[in-house]
This record gives structure tokens, sequence and C-alpha cells, in this order.
């Protein structure tokens, strides 16, 4: 077979930008993400804020992400593993982890603003749809609320997607985010309307603590090998509802909330213990002969 020189030229580097090969990969939609981050030419400065909601099989994840030239720069963020601090322990991947999660990182943003005053957002969550308004300043002016767009990543967005359920805790939270209730659980297609009460209940884990119910009942083996966690801190379904309320409460008082242990900050010495827990220590000379006179003796026994 002869040689053939391979020519690097433009259009060869061009398919080995970071643009192209997340979209071969499948991990970016460039199409949502053009619409997401594009803005008017006479917004001089103006940083277009898009509420970014990832999931992974242990942790919900909510940001709030402005695009830069230099790269995508968070301006806020909160974790489901952080709802832990505020008494939610177990489930946090579930629609209620999702909105909590979602009105932990509205009301960071809007403590990082000095913004948490003027938009307190809706205060008891009751499942009706609502958009943040303009707060009323002493002069008379209304002061904008900060907006943001969802960004559902390569998430489907079928009606009652936890998503969405982030999305109504970040605006419940008190920020911005244009939508209707068209995708939330609880909306009915051909009447139009949605149902408060059973977005309510998702909101509060009633769907959780109703499956609780159902499988105690029906199937007692498999409830307690489903919800051990729930068992060993004693959390009952007709406590859920109560519990999510009080994390909400919480999370409006201090969502810049740390953990006891995380009061210092880690030193060297401590990362450097912590990696050798896991980590085997290397056998001296010795030891390796010792532990092979040792095998040999045993297989000829």
């Amino acid at each position: 077979m002869p040689f053939t020189k391979l020519v690097k030229n433009s259009p060869y580097f061009s398919r080995y930008q970071t643009k192209y090969k997340r979209r071969r990969a499948g991990k970016t939609d460039y199409y949502a993400r053009k619409r997401l981050v594009s803005q008017a030419k006479n917004k001089y400065n103006a940083p277009k804020y898009r509420l970014v909601v990832r999931f992974t099989n242990r942790d919900v994840i909510c940001q709030i992400v402005t695009a830069e030239i230099s790269g995508d720069k968070v301006f806020a963020a909160a974790y489901s593993h952080e709802l832990k601090r505020y008494g939610i322990e177990n489930g946090l991947t579930n629609w209620a982890a999702a909105y909590a999660t979602g009105l932990l990182v509205a009301r960071r943003a809007l403590k990082k603003l000095n913004l948490d005053e003027d938009f307190v957002g809706v205060e008891e969550a009751d499942g009706e749809y609502k958009l943040t308004e303009a707060a009323e300043g002493e002069d008379g002016e209304g002061r904008r609320p900060f907006k943001c767009f969802l960004d559902v990543g390569l998430h489907r967005t079928s009606t009652g997607a936890r998503v969405f359920g982030a999305m109504k805790g970040a605006s419940d939270g008190g920020l911005l985010i244009p939508h209707n209730e068209k995708r939330f659980p609880g909306y009915d297609m051909e009447a139009k309307e949605l149902d408060a009460e059973l977005l309510r209940k998702y909101i509060f884990g009633g769907h959780v603590a109703e499956y609780m119910e159902t499988l105690a009942d029906d199937d007692e083996e498999r409830y307690k090998s489903q919800f051990v966690k729930y068992i060993e801190n004693d959390i009952e379904a007709d406590g859920l509802e109560e519990l999510y309320a009080d994390a909400h409460k919480a999370i409006r008082e201090d969502p810049l909330k740390k953990d006891d242990d995380e009061g210092d900050k880690k030193d060297k010495d401590y990362w450097k213990a912590e990696g050798k827990k896991y980590r085997k220590s290397k056998l001296t000379r010795e030891q390796r002969q010792e532990n092979i006179k040792n095998k040999i003796e045993s297989l000829a026994s």
C-alpha cells in the first residue's frame, strides 16, 4: 500500500475543537446552548445567566452560570448532598430534593447580591403558579428581580420531570425564571389547568410518603429493603411533610450554612492522612521474603 501523507490543515484541526468533540460525544446540545448564551449586541457587558440543573446517581446539581469568552463562570451553586445540613438525610435525588436544592441556590444567589430581603419569593410553598415580580423601591420605582433561564442540558423535559422541580424551587426562592405551568406534575392537558394540590404534594415529598405507606401494607420485606435508611433515621411516611417544611424554613434562615466539621480549613497534613487510609503501604524486602516463605510452607503442608 503506498504511503499517504496526512495533511493537517485548518479543516483537520477544526474537527478537534472542544465544541465539535462534545457534540460528537453527545455531551452538549449546542442548538440549545447557542440560544441560552447569545446576547443582544446593545447589552454591553450585561451577563446572561442560566440555571443549570444536572442529575447524577446520588446528587442534584444546581448552578447559576454565565458564559464568557474564556469559558463558563459559575456565580452560585448548590448540591443536594448539602441538604443534610438542613435535616434532609435521605432521598437526595427525588422531586422534593430537587425543589429544595433549587430553593437553596436561589437564596444563596440573592444573599450574595444583597437582594434576599427584597425578593422573598414564596415563603410557604402552596403549589400555585407564580413568577417573581419587581419589588417596590423607596423612590417608588420597581427593582427588577434577578433573571436567569433554565438549562436542562440533555435531560428529557417530559411532564413532571425533576428538572422542573429544581426550577420551581428556584422560582419560589425569589429568582425570575420565565416558564409556564405546563410541565409541572398535576397539569391537565385537556382542561389546561394546574392541580396546585398535587404539585404541593410533590414539593413536600407526598408521593414518596404515599409509596412508603403502600409498600409497608403490601410488601413489608421490600419496604424494609428499599427504605432501610429512612427506618434507621426513624423517618415515617406521615413525618415527611414536616421534615421538608422545616428544611425549607432553615434554608431561608441561613442558605450559607456550613457543616460542624467544616468550620476550619483542612491543611495538607489532614488530606495526606486521608489519602493514606485507602493506600496500601509499600512492603520492605524482608516482609516480601517472609510472605513468600509463609506461602511456600502453606502449599507444602
